[in-house]
């Protein structure tokens, strides 16, 4: 050989090659996938599975920000200041123009509720010549006879009948209303209705002469609005001046639910890719003879990596675009469910379609393209770079060395113990999150150490000669099945920890729903009609107490505070149990000394019984106790009405809780349902707030339950995988029992023992490991999101179905490879002994 032709070729001619190749090595590697096209559908699926799951919740998680965000700037008529009478009665219509003559730059605003075909919606009547800037409806006001409006042009029709309802493009969808359409109401029918971006969803909008007769309010106003640029300081004699509401930021109180979710979405992310490992896994081990004889004939190690990361980029793309499609379908699906919980515990509201940004979808192709890396590239960079005349003997999976082991158990004891610091010292929503991680991860690199030492005990114990190899061989295979049933033990965990959090909080819900709804009727006036409705309510016999609960809302540090009054009664003494208190507590109440705050308040604030509460005008109130408030993700003060009435004079005065024999509640319902004079809201009994209360709750958890199911179900595809995976080098393990007289029915019994008894196994490490995540649920992440702890429950039920399901999950997933190990013809047995070892 001369000199020259030692010499290695130019960087150009070796890259030009390996361009040149590329073509027909592509064609040759995929058409193993062609021969084994459950192998690809394994790999499909589990990159469809994980991009599904987290693009899903993303996509939910995007739409509820988007609809903070619309609700932030929509128009509410909260945010100018308003005159209200001192005596907190009814507002004629004529004060108005009074006020307007006296130079007070007032406008007249009522609201109310009205049902319309089953569904509740706020309306609000504005006079949009007079409507202050400030109040932030862009249409009205002067600009809008200027012409300068964004809305000017549908001022006209919105002011001359048969008028205009406003309402979000969401509340039109989530009813299947077309603008034009005039549903009916118990008043008459609704005016034409107009898709607009001014109201929040769920609020209609009107002029107030139309709003007046829809609610039944002609003649009367809610409240007067004043322009804050033109008004003078104070307020006229007669009337007391509100500042506006404070606004509270819902997407600011919902973040631990979307860090919940997005939890669940990168859990369900990490099982998918463990789908795809075991798939690729299986395709490096099948096509180590292939990659052989591919470098044999010339390609390069840098050839081979590029075909390879080609073909998987090409199979992430394709998995990428069926996930980020079932991700849609299953955002679509939950969203309603999303919607529910968002407004059950937090008051937001989220309309129930998805509108998606093309961001979205490149973000999920990107995770498909990222998580394929992440999973499949270390074996794919291996494959590639092995020598070419490596052996092709196929080992699936080599036992991990003893050195191995010890450190994956040491560094299971070191993240134990970073969870137990975090379960110490660790504050805030992240750490609680952070803490739920470390347990997981502690759990899921200590359980292969776990499992090998309990087949190493189970070996030693053994006598019969059969069952020692099949101890030794579980043994062999478990570093092949480890990660198939980590993710069955953490899908499992999530699913008892999370169960057993919901279920307790069913118990603990329903527990105490019983003991606050003590009263048997709860009615509510239209505004400016508390005194006519309690007037009309004393005048029944049959009503042993009316006993009003007036209310009022603050902000304090940034969060919102509701302040509740209540009468004296032995109704809340007796029912209204109290976590920590004062002994006279109830007494101090009474007196106007004290105050009973909720379980948030304290622990926002760092407040026990005995410490000084200082809110609002006036002097500081002693703390007198503390309830629970399940539920409510604002805090709660309560009073006796008389303080709150006489230090904050705005406060709602129409609601009233009523004592009376049950048999008498639907009588007086319905009477006071009849009654045109009564000045009736909303009127409900005991027994529906209780019904509507359960539903609302079972909705709340319906999309927790949702991702769970998802969760096990992707759990359950990568035990397959991995089973598959190992099938295909099984036989050199099992054709020597073969030739010793085992029959292949006897070696596929032996092979779903071991499986069963490794998945019984993992689950029964589950169940505490499951507890311990409800533990950190309840006393950590629930207390840092929503203020309140809940009482740990046990349900040894629940979690026997639950592993008894996992067990049954394993059998079905080996079914597949055993019934192919017990089918496996003698002659492909025999070739084992003649092939090359």
């Amino acid at each position: 050989m001369t000199a020259a032709a030692r010499l290695p070729a130019p960087a150009g001619a070796s890259a030009r090659a390996t361009l040149a190749a590329l073509p027909w090595a592509l064609r040759v590697l995929t058409s193993h996938w062609r021969r084994r096209p459950l192998q690809l559908l394994a790999l499909l699926a589990g990159l469809a599975a994980a991009t599904a799951l987290w693009s899903g919740v993303q996509a939910l998680n995007a739409q509820a920000r988007d609809s903070y965000a619309r609700a932030a700037s929509a128009f509410s008529g909260a945010q100018a200041p308003a005159l209200v009478p001192v005596d907190g009665g009814p507002i004629s219509q004529a004060a108005f123009a009074e006020l307007r003559r006296a130079g007070w730059p007032v406008s007249p605003l009522v609201e109310g509720w009205i049902t319309v075909g089953g569904e509740r919606l706020r309306l609000m009547g504005i006079e949009p010549v007079t409507l202050p800037p400030a109040a932030g409806l862009a249409f009205a006001g002067e600009q809008a006879l200027a012409g300068e409006a964004e809305d000017a042009r549908a001022y006209p029709d919105f002011i001359l009948p048969p008028g205009r309802l406003f309402l979000a493009p969401e509340t039109l969808r989530a009813n299947g209303w077309s603008p034009g359409d005039r549903p009916q109401t118990a008043r008459g029918p609704l005016p034409p209705l107009a898709a607009s971006s001014a109201p929040a969803p769920g609020l209609a909008i009107a002029d107030i002469g139309f709003a007046q007769a829809l609610l039944g309010m002609e003649g009367r106003i809610s409240r007067l609005l004043l322009d804050p640029e033109r008004a003078p300081q104070g307020a006229p004699e007669g009337w007391r001046r509100l500042a506006p509401e404070p606004r509270v930021d819902p997407g600011r109180l919902a973040d631990s639910f979307h860090l919940n979710l997005t939890a669940f979405g990168g859990l369900s992310f990490i099982v998918g890719l463990f789908i795809v490992h075991g798939a690729v896994g299986l395709a490096v081990e099948q096509r180590r003879p292939l990659f052989r004889t591919l470098r044999a004939c010339g390609l390069s190690a840098r050839g081979l990596a590029a075909a390879l990361a080609i073909e998987l980029g090409a199979a992430a793309l394709l998995a990428g675009l069926i996930g980020v499609a079932l991700g849609y379908a299953v955002a679509a699906a939950l969203l309603p469910d999303v919607a529910a919980s968002l407004r059950g515990l937090y008051g937001a509201r989220v309309p129930g379609a998805l509108s998606l940004s093309p961001a979205w979808w490149a973000a999920g192709l990107g995770m498909s393209l990222a998580g394929a890396a992440l999973a499949a590239g270390p074996a794919l960079a291996r494959a590639a770079a092995a020598p070419p005349l490596e052996s092709a003997r196929p080992e699936a999976w080599r036992a991990a060395s003893a050195r191995a082991a010890r450190l994956r158990a040491a560094a299971a004891v070191a993240t134990a113990l970073a969870a137990a610091g975090l379960a110490l010292f660790g504050r805030g929503l992240p750490a609680g999150f952070a803490l739920l991680g470390a347990i997981l991860a502690a759990a899921a690199l200590g359980l292969p150490p776990l499992l090998g030492w309990a087949l190493a005990r189970a070996q030693g114990r053994a006598r019969a000669p059969l069952l020692r190899w099949a101890l030794a061989d579980g043994r062999q295979q478990l570093p092949g099945l480890s990660l198939a049933l980590t993710s069955l033990l953490l899908a499992l965990a999530v699913n008892i920890g999370v169960g057993t959090m919901v279920d307790g909080f069913r118990l603990t819900f329903l527990g105490w729903l019983d003991d606050r709804l003590a009263a048997e009727v709860y009615v509510r006036a239209e505004p400016g009609a508390a005194d006519r409705l309690q007037t009309w309510l004393e005048a029944r016999p049959e009503i042993e107490a009316v006993l009003p609960e007036p209310r009022a809302e603050t902000v304090v540090d940034g969060w919102p505070v509701e302040l509740a009054g209540f009468a004296d009664h032995p109704t809340w003494r007796s029912s209204w149990p109290l976590l920590s208190g004062l002994p006279d507590a109830w007494d101090r109440v009474a007196a106007g000394q004290g105050a009973l705050i909720s379980e948030q308040t304290a622990r926002r604030f760092g407040l026990a019984p005995g410490d000084a509460l200082v809110i609002g005008p006036g002097a500081p109130l002693e703390v007198a106790g503390v309830f629970a408030d399940y539920g409510n993700a604002r805090g709660q003060v309560r009073l006796s009405a008389g303080t709150l009435t006489a230090r904050w004079p705005e406060a709602e005065r129409g609601r009233f809780a009523l004592r009376l024999p049950p048999a008498d509640v639907a009588p007086l319902l319905a009477d006071l349902r009849r009654a045109q004079d009564a000045g009736l809201a909303e009127a409900a009994d005991q027994g529906e707030i209780r019904r509507l209360s359960r539903a609302v709750f079972e909705r709340t958890f319906a999309v927790t339950a949702a991702l769970n199911a998802l969760t096990l179900g992707v759990a359950g595809i990568a035990l397959l995988t991995a089973l598959l995976t190992l099938a295909e080098t099984r036989l050199p393990q099992v054709a020597p029992l073969w030739a010793m007289g085992v029959r292949r029915r006897r070696l596929a019994a032996i092979e779903l023992g071991r499986i069963l008894a490794l998945a019984a196994l993992t689950a029964a490490l589950a169940v505490p490991l499951g507890v311990l995540v409800a533990w950190a649920l309840t006393a950590v992440v629930n207390v840092e999101a929503f203020g309140w702890r809940l009482p740990l429950h046990l349900f040894p039920g629940q979690w026997a179905r639950l592993a008894l399901l996992a067990v049954a999950a394993a059998g079905l997933a080996a079914a597949v490879p055993l019934l192919r190990l017990a089918r496996t013809p003698p002659a492909r047995l025999a070739k084992v002994f003649a092939d090359e070892r």
